[in-house]
């Protein structure tokens, strides 16, 4: 591990090359820093850090410019995110306000993240697997079918047609509705199904019974088949046209893309961790663990509070926002940014509407 003066290089010199993308030399690092010593001892300084393996010369005459071991090490000693400023929060207030669910709110939280930060923008919606049960209602829409909506604790609408032998009576149906949600509000939607067999059970055999019990599957049936999220992404025209990322691993990038299953299982184990690393987690390069992100960074924070069946609140994120770019990428600013949209949504989910 470098020592305090060769930290304040090694950070100067990750700053310098985050700015210009150019390898950084001895005598640019002591004009455009107050490092209080030599050209000559800061040239020294940085072949200790090449030798640490915290640097890298690309090419002999040229600067010198950070690793991956660099870069972790330049993160994990930020001691602070800087926050954004209050007009910054005022912008993403005014450009989320105008959303009309929750599913409009996401798509423009990534469209906004990709915006701020210039990379590409992921955001997952909370799956129905991490969800309560807000409310339920039964719409009979002719004889033999039933428009079941499920209103989640989370923002999620979800409409299933159920068909067969079923009460098709309006205010049975009311009652049938008004029954379930005593039961089952607040409920995880698991808990809800066994509810439901519950009521089925005190029944005897009739259209009410047979509700329920379908009810109860079609719970189930949330509950289990919808453990992933629905990814919101933006920013990929954006990073494509900019210079930021080279062609070879541009295409790279894009592919791990196409891997929304490796992608999603990667960010929402991050977003676990971010609850222990101010709200925000990174994975640079080969943490990622995915091949097509050697050269990339996946800077992601939780969102939401899951609540546990007994009512209380989870430090439990329901889901994640995230942001992916080159390994030089601006930390700070994309750390912050990050953290603000994740803050908003939590506060959406909340009832809040802000952050």
């Amino acid at each position: 591990m470098p020592n305090t003066r060769r930290m304040l290089v090694l950070r100067a010199v990750v700053e310098d090359y985050i700015r210009s993308r150019e390898p950084v030399g001895s005598g640019s690092l002591t004009r455009n820093h107050q490092l209080g010593v030599s050209s000559a001892t800061v040239r020294n300084d940085m072949a200790a850090l090449e030798s640490e393996g915290y640097l890298v010369q690309p090419h002999t005459s040229a600067g010198r410019i950070p690793t991956q071991k660099g870069y972790r090490y330049f993160v994990d000693r930020l001691a602070t995110i800087v926050p954004l400023s209050a007009a910054q929060r005022r912008g993403i207030n005014a450009f989320l306000s105008g959303s009309v669910n929750l599913e409009d709110t996401l798509q423009h939280a990534a469209q906004l993240l990709a915006q701020i930060t210039g990379q590409i923008a992921v955001v997952a919606s909370p799956s129905l697997a991490s969800s309560n049960l807000r409310r339920t209602e039964l719409i009979g829409l002719s004889r033999g079918t039933i428009l079941m909506v499920v209103i989640t604790d989370t923002g999620r609408v979800v409409q299933r047609t159920l068909h067969g032998p079923l009460q098709d009576d309006p205010n049975a149906l009311a009652g049938l509705s008004d029954q379930i949600n005593k039961q089952c509000q607040d409920r995880s939607l698991d808990r809800a199904a066994d509810r439901c067999r519950m009521l089925a059970d005190s029944l005897t055999e009739g259209r009410d019974k047979a509700m329920l019990l379908l009810v109860a599957t079609v719970f189930d049936e949330m509950a289990t088949q919808e453990q992933t999220s629905g990814l919101y992404m933006a920013g990929t025209s954006q990073l494509t046209h900019s210079q930021a990322v080279s062609l070879g691993d541009l295409g790279s990038l894009l592919d791990a893309l196409e891997e929304q299953v490796v992608l999603m299982r990667l960010m929402r184990a991050q977003s676990e961790l971010s609850r222990e690393s101010n709200g925000v987690s990174v994975a640079i390069g080969t943490e990622t663990r995915t091949p097509e992100l050697v050269h990339a960074s996946v800077v992601t924070s939780g969102y939401g509070h899951a609540r546990p069946t007994d009512g209380s609140e989870s430090d439990e994120p329901v889901a994640f926002v995230g942001s992916i770019g080159p390994t030089h990428m601006d930390y700070p600013a994309t750390m912050s940014a990050v953290r603000a949209v994740a803050s908003y949504l939590t506060g959406f989910l909340a009832g809040d509407g802000e952050p």
